[in-house]
């Protein structure tokens, strides 16, 4: 075994053609032992090619060995061969100690290429065979989580927490918050992201808790986790949002938009941070910071329509009519229909006296507020000052029914009929 000792030495130092050159020597005329593990040790140094060839000449002497097996199957899925590894693994005997694990890697492998069943099916044939193994229990969780059948994954994960809380390195307890709160139960959760936590320190698990410690409603949990996550790693985007919004929960507006600036800085081209941030500025209220905002959001986006809506709601407020029509313009090139962008549309462009377009708008939002008085009385009193008295008695004399106890409706249809 020196000899091998030596090859990993070489490795170790970075030493890789000098640890080949002796690896030859082993391939050709090591022992079935050396070649065992040196075949291990290359695997770990991903040195896969050489490890195969190994494992070839110890499967010459050994043609049903379930480890040997094991392990070049394991080559082909680190090499991305898995019909391969496949066929392998089904070449191992039943009866051998590594038929269980052939059973793990085979339904890994179906799961992947999402055959639930038949993983589902190799795992539970696993469990027969080992049925205290915690490792299979896990991976059944795996199987349940990535299926979406969160109760279940629980309860398996939960059992596997009465004996392990690591399993390949995985920290089953961020597995079990993860599968709580994907089905819903937030606050169930946090104890397990804190256990996990207390194992390792780790930036997804950490922003994970945060997270669902603001969708459980505990606002000041969540916004110290998420600074405690800003802190270790400024640069993790997607935090600054739902801290703004833990902050405007606790109705620290001041420092949600705060929030919001810091996260544009590391984010610039991420709309619903200045959508967001549009938002609350109208809360201040800063209505230019607001439409600065929300342009920029359009500006990334020229079909986000949410802040098409808000910012057009602020233009209509103001009377400024012509951003208005602005707005509804950029919308009606991008292709993007919303019916109240043309109503507003129709408004604004009767007031700034261009008629034809305020009836070709009032036209068109007239397919989706048939049944909207507000609607048909806006454009019932346009038609009326653009002569269109004929048009103008249909639109009323449906108001009459929709709103039959409205007399200004009534007089308005009376007056229209004697003038026909």
């Amino acid at each position: 075994m020196d000899k091998v000792k030596k090859i990993i030495a070489l490795l170790e130092n970075g030493l890789h053609d000098e640890a080949l050159e002796k690896y030859k020597e082993i391939l050709s005329h090591g022992t079935h032992e050396e070649r065992f593990v040196l075949a291990e040790e290359l695997m770990q140094y991903g040195f896969l090619k050489e490890a195969h060839q190994l494992i070839e000449r110890l499967l010459d002497a050994y043609p049903e060995e379930g480890e040997l097996l094991v392990m070049k199957a394991e080559i082909f899925i680190d090499l991305g061969n898995e019909e391969e590894a496949v066929l392998v693994l089904e070449q191992v005997n039943q009866q051998d100690a590594s038929y269980p694990q052939a059973l793990l890697l085979l339904a890994d492998l179906y799961q992947m290429e999402g055959l639930y069943e038949v993983s589902e099916r190799k795992l539970l044939d696993a469990k027969a065979i080992l049925p205290d193994e915690p490792i299979i229990d896990f991976a059944l969780g795996e199987l349940s989580a990535e299926q979406g059948k969160f109760l279940e994954a629980v309860k398996l994960y939960e059992k596997v927490l009465t004996k392990k809380e690591l399993i390949g390195g995985v920290n089953v307890n961020q597995r079990m918050a993860e599968s709580l709160s994907a089905g819903g139960a937030f606050e169930e959760a946090l104890p397990y992201y804190e256990k996990a936590l207390e194992e390792k320190l780790e930036i997804h698990t950490l922003f994970s808790y945060a997270f669902t410690a603001l969708q459980a409603g505990y606002n000041q949990v969540a916004i110290e986790k998420f600074n405690e996550l800003k802190e270790i790693d400024p640069e993790f985007h997607s935090l600054y949002l739902h801290l703004a919004k833990a902050y405007e929960r606790e109705e620290q507006v001041q420092e949600a938009l705060a929030t919001v600036k810091l996260g544009i800085k590391q984010d610039e081209y991420n709309k619903e941070l200045y959508f967001y941030g549009g938002k609350l500025a109208l809360k201040i209220p800063d209505e230019q910071l607001a439409v600065d905002l929300l342009r920029e959001a359009l500006a990334i986006d020229p079909e986000y329509i949410d802040a098409a809506i808000v910012i057009n709601k602020v233009f209509m407020n103001n009377e400024r009519f012509n951003d208005v029509i602005e707005i509804a313009e950029l919308m009606q090139s991008a292709e993007v229909i919303d019916p109240q962008l043309l109503w507003d549309a129709a408004k604004s462009y009767q007031e700034i006296e261009e008629y034809s377009q305020a009836l070709n708008k009032y036209n068109e939002a007239y397919t989706y507020f048939k049944q909207q008085p507000d609607f048909l009385a806006d454009y019932g009193y346009f038609l009326i000052e653009e002569g269109k008295r004929k048009e103008a008695a249909e639109l009323f004399s449906k108001l009459t029914r929709l709103e039959p106890h409205n007399e200004e409706y009534q007089d308005i249809l009376q007056r229209l009929s004697d003038e026909s």
